[in-house]
């Protein structure tokens, strides 16, 4: 069973179990995470499920294709060379992630 360890802007970490095939955004909000608010439900039209994912995590997953990018122009917070949108990160038995939420999604 695949975890995603969240770590929210205040710092606090929220370790959640995943079902392998789900997003990290849909593990997010099935279970409550504060800060992931995955406003178009994973549809690659918004950018509020705006995550830093861990720099050595990032091979785990192809580079963001082309719709990713243009909305990874419109995060709320800073785009750094971590971002990723939560939605597009789907979980995969054995494998635990960590993230980072920005402080601010829309």
């Amino acid at each position: 069973m695949p975890r995603v360890f969240y770590t929210q802007s205040d710092g606090v970490v929220r370790v959640v179990d995943g079902t392998a095939g789900d997003s990290v955004m849909a593990t997010a909000v099935k279970n409550g995470v504060h800060g992931i608010v995955g406003q178009c439900g994973g549809t690659l039209s918004c950018a509020t499920c705006h995550v830093y994912l861990d720099h050595a995590e990032l091979g785990f997953f192809p580079v963001p294709g082309e719709d990713e990018d243009d909305m990874l122009e419109c995060t709320a917070s800073d785009r750094s060379d971590n971002s990723r949108l939560s939605c597009q990160l789907v979980l995969v038995d054995g494998t635990d992630l960590h993230v980072t939420i920005p402080d601010e999604q829309v």
